[in-house]
């Protein structure tokens, strides 16, 4: 059971993380993890262990610039001093951004209603020594018009079950997609970004292979509609370094002004 003392306070903290060493963000036995890391560091500051829950379990190798944790915790040391002090303790790609004192009953998983991820590309002849662990590397051109038109169908409350992995059976697919942008940025960087009030394991990564093979003209603009309706099947799944969750989005009422935004409507949201 949790503890729930007058004592016990519960904090959240914004990460920023290059995940390239790590076996994703969740535990895993005999692995780095980005979990492990951050608890490390808690119990050093500390003095005592503190398990943490984190807003979105990234992919192994892929990174983030807003990931969100939350933890209990009876020590009193000031709020303003976890960044520092953790940082202190952690390896040079893990960083705590903010510290924020939250209610007892805050939970950056199931409160939150909005996950952006975006997946980043170089497409160009030639790959990058600077950014082969923060994108993707294609070299045929990209027709970035088709792939924002076949993104589209992705838009809305949908069943997107044959874009998961492992998902159980009795586990809903269902997820309420607010976009799923196409962009150039510059001569040779194409952008995808998604955000949703949640997203299925690799289903970012699979749907952006298709995305891709539009994109090449490999397949045709419909063949995200088509899947799917069940017509054909997803296979592809891209690896995970060009992948970074770029924010986690709470209700009206998140400590920070600047991280407000307006609820949306999206059925199903657990609420605060």
């Amino acid at each position: 059971m949790e503890d729930r003392s007058p004592t016990t306070r519960r904090l959240a903290l914004v990460l920023e993380y290059d995940g390239t060493n790590y076996a994703g963000f969740q535990l895993q036995a005999g692995q780095p993890t980005i979990q492990g890391e951050i608890e490390k560091s808690l119990a050093r500051f500390t003095g005592k262990p503190i398990r943490i829950r984190g807003a979105s379990r990234t992919d192994s190798g892929a990174h983030a610039n807003g990931q969100v944790v939350d933890f209990a915790t009876d020590c009193r040391h000031p709020t303003e001093s976890f960044p520092k002090a953790m940082n202190y303790y952690l390896p040079e790609d893990v960083r705590v951004l903010k510290t924020y004192e939250v209610g007892p009953g805050f939970n950056s998983r199931r409160d939150a209603i909005g996950r952006t991820y975006r997946y980043s590309i170089l497409n160009r002849e030639w790959p990058s020594p600077l950014a082969r662990h923060t994108q993707l590397w294609v070299r045929e051109k990209l027709e970035v018009p088709r792939m924002a038109a076949a993104a589209k169908s992705l838009v809305g409350r949908q069943d997107f079950r044959v874009f998961s992995a492992g998902m159980p059976p009795e586990k809903s697919t269902v997820r309420q997609v607010r976009r799923w942008d196409v962009w150039k940025e510059g001569e040779s960087q194409v952008i995808i970004e998604a955000e949703a009030n949640g997203f299925l394991r690799h289903q970012i990564r699979r749907v952006n292979a298709m995305l891709i093979e539009v994109g090449r003209g490999r397949l045709p603009e419909d063949s995200i509609a088509r899947v799917l309706r069940g017509d054909t099947a997803a296979e592809a799944t891209l690896p995970a370094h060009g992948l970074c969750l770029m924010k986690v989005t709470y209700p009206v009422g998140w400590p920070d002004e600047e991280d407000r935004e307006e609820s949306w409507e999206v059925q199903g949201l657990a609420s605060r």
